[in-house]
């Protein structure tokens, strides 16, 4: 959650306006996005087609160019979990608010595309987000009928449905350009994993209580009160399918787009005098005392249209991102300075002594004995008195043993597979 959301931030996403499209879709269909990995890609392809259409028309200084020379910049986290530790799947997708195109082509063989050209869209309103949805609901349906996953009936009574029909489209979160803080917070909140440790409570002996933040139907708050062996197997269910990837690239920010080195060259920090990505920046912010989100305003673009141009020197390392920085970014607090004299801690040594390790310990009031491991021990459901299990496991069976019918053939069942 916190490395992704650093290194999107950092080296992927430009600062531009970027929002956030959620997708979801009746119950009926989830079954075969959980199952159905072609499903799934499907769904999500005709989701980010109808949103590219859509920008594209919202762009008033691309409306002269064709669809297929403009281009998209997105990022997709699938979800396949909800809140209440349930299965819907549905679609996370931060797309930069605007429509790419490639703009002259220098003179270097291999940099064809060294330059691309950006065309904000203007603001959307209720009813281009209905629009959208109304169109991903046609589509998608229209694509499962094809597929045999849904008959000709089903799919018209889904399309007709009033009120979206169980499909929901929303796109009301946009980030500005400028606010790189809300923009890793937005992208934490994207790549959150299903489950949240800090809303896991004891309930008793045997029993475990689940905090819902959402209340359920009827307004009632929807905490999950679970046995230990209930909340495994609702997190069994949680597990994503081997070798798939929890969030993909697409468009100009694809790993093979030829757009995508100028594109993601508009992520580096414009404060020069700091010369580094944005969470050394903020560590040194914090170091000298200086609120996180008051950073530099960067170079505002053009309303509607501006072009940049990919130095040569535009290629980075692979994002290596330090343990107090990665904290300074999430709680705002720079992690190596002192409580007491608000000066910065830094490594003097290493103590690997036994002896100097205890007196440090004792001194600070630390236990220097490791605590005592108690074994292995059943399950609490399984906890029972002595009589009882000897009535349970000890007890004879209740059919009559000589009236069973030996086998025909006589294998040792040791050795058989």
């Amino acid at each position: 959650m916190r490395d992704p959301a650093a290194h999107l931030t950092d080296h992927i996403f430009p600062r531009l306006p970027v929002r956030q499209w959620v997708l979801s879709v009746p119950k009926r269909l989830r079954y075969f996005l959980q199952n159905d990995p072609k499903a799934l890609n499907t769904a999500l392809r005709i989701f980010l087609r109808v949103i590219h259409t859509n920008l594209h028309q919202h762009c008033a200084s691309a409306a002269g160019i064709d669809k297929c020379a403009v281009h998209i910049g997105a990022c997709a986290f699938i979800h396949r979990f909800g809140s209440s530790l349930n299965t819907p799947v549905h679609f996370h997708i931060c797309v930069i608010d605007g429509v790419f195109e490639a703009g002259e082509a220098s003179g270097d063989d291999k940099a064809p595309n060294a330059s691309v050209i950006f065309h904000a869209a203007s603001p959307l309103d209720a009813a281009a987000i209905a629009k959208v949805q109304s169109e991903v609901k046609q589509r998608i349906v229209r694509a499962f009928v094809k597929r045999g996953l849904l008959d000709a009936i089903a799919g018209k009574v889904m399309i007709d449905a009033q009120h979206g029909g169980g499909f929901s489209v929303d796109a009301s979160v946009c980030i500005g350009s400028d606010d790189r803080v809300g923009l890793e917070r937005l992208l934490r909140y994207c790549a959150r994993p299903p489950f949240a440790m800090e809303r896991l409570h004891s309930k008793g002996k045997d029993h475990l209580l689940y905090h819902c933040p959402k209340p359920q139907s009827g307004g009632k708050q929807g905490d999950l009160v679970l046995t230990p062996l209930e909340l495994i197997d609702k997190l069994a269910a949680l597990v994503p399918p081997p070798r798939t990837h929890r969030h993909r690239y697409f468009g100009v920010l694809a790993p093979n787009s030829p757009l995508r080195g100028a594109v993601t060259a508009l992520a580096s920090h414009p404060d020069k005098s700091a010369g580094k990505p944005i969470c050394t920046a903020i560590a040194a912010r914090r170091v000298s005392g200086m609120d996180a989100r008051h950073e530099p305003a960067p170079p505002s673009p053009a309303d509607r249209e501006f072009q940049v141009d990919t130095p040569e020197t535009a290629r980075r390392s692979p994002a290596r991102y330090l343990w107090a920085a990665l904290i300074a970014r999430i709680y705002e607090v720079f992690p190596l300075i002192c409580l007491h004299c608000g000066g910065e801690m830094r490594l003097i040594g290493f103590v690997n002594e036994g002896a100097d390790i205890k007196k440090i310990l004792d001194h600070i009031g630390e236990p220097s004995v490791p605590p005592k491991i108690s074994h292995a021990h059943d399950p609490p459901l399984w906890d029972t008195d002595d009589a009882a299990q000897s009535e349970v496991f000890d007890a004879e069976p209740d059919w009559a043993i000589e009236r069973q019918i030996s086998p025909e053939v006589q294998f040792d069942q040791s050795v058989n597979g």
